[in-house]
């Protein structure tokens, strides 16, 4: 049977649908619509890696900060919005991975990844991880692993403290709440590596930062960061989150 044939036998099964906006994949279609592909906010980040919107936020602040890279702008309540609101707080870990390749497949195809060495997602707390059943940031990896091949380093950093979401916190305050939530303990497998790290969104690059510096501690460490979305203070601050309860996805 032709594999386009296969394809849509099993779309009939079961239906692919958009992870943005849901409405449902063609054959021809991976993880976004035609639709969505032309008007979801995707970044040109991958144009200029070393110097963008993304990079900005981590300049003196991350020792050793190389360059960022995120697939599009996160807007609350944007259907670039519900891509990671389906991941994080719909129990679709798949959606995780599929945007992963396709992030992997973007850095591959460019200069981005020549000299990354292993990828990083940023842990959760193990007492959310179980609420949650698996960690968002560490699906995205998978992805970009299977679209790369690079490693994934998921027990060089561990997650000791979760204090709440971030979700309704100002810059100070997410800060604050992340401040020691990080502990380094097999440092010796990043030595001398550049290490991408994962995550699902940033924001102010509070919860980052804070890995970031046990990483510091790390001889010849150099750190780059990769996500799904860029809210970013003035994208993030003219709008209010809402959690997970409260998001209506047919808005």
């Amino acid at each position: 049977m032709p594999l386009k044939l296969f394809r849509s036998f099993l779309d009939f099964l079961t239906p692919r649908t958009c992870c943005a906006c849901g409405r449902r994949l063609s054959v021809d279609e991976e993880v976004f619509c035609t639709a969505c592909m032309l008007q979801l906010p995707f970044t040109d980040f991958l144009s200029h890696p070393y110097d963008n919107e993304m990079a900005q936020t981590f300049w003196g602040k991350i020792r050793h900060f190389e360059k960022a890279y995120a697939l599009m702008y996160h807007e609350p309540h944007a259907d670039s919005a519900h891509v990671v609101y389906q991941i994080k707080y719909f129990d679709k870990p798949d959606t995780g991975v599929d945007i992963g390749t396709l992030m992997g497949k973007a850095m591959k195809d460019s200069d981005f990844l020549n000299d990354i060495d292993a990828l990083l997602p940023v842990p959760l707390a193990k007492t959310r991880e179980r609420e949650r059943g698996f960690n968002q940031s560490e699906m995205i990896a998978l992805g970009i692993r299977d679209a790369t091949g690079l490693p994934i380093l998921d027990d060089v950093v561990k997650r000791t403290t979760f204090n709440g979401s971030q979700t309704h916190k100002d810059r100070i305050s997410r800060a604050e709440n992340v401040e020691h939530a990080f502990n380094l303990v097999k440092g010796d497998k990043l030595k001398g590596k550049h290490v991408l790290i994962i995550d699902d969104v940033v924001t102010t690059g509070a919860t980052i930062c804070s890995l970031a510096k046990q990483l510091e501690t790390i001889e010849g460490i150099r750190i780059s960061v990769a996500a799904i979305g860029f809210a970013g203070e003035r994208i993030y601050s003219n709008h209010t989150e809402e959690e997970p309860d409260s998001i209506n996805l047919e808005e």
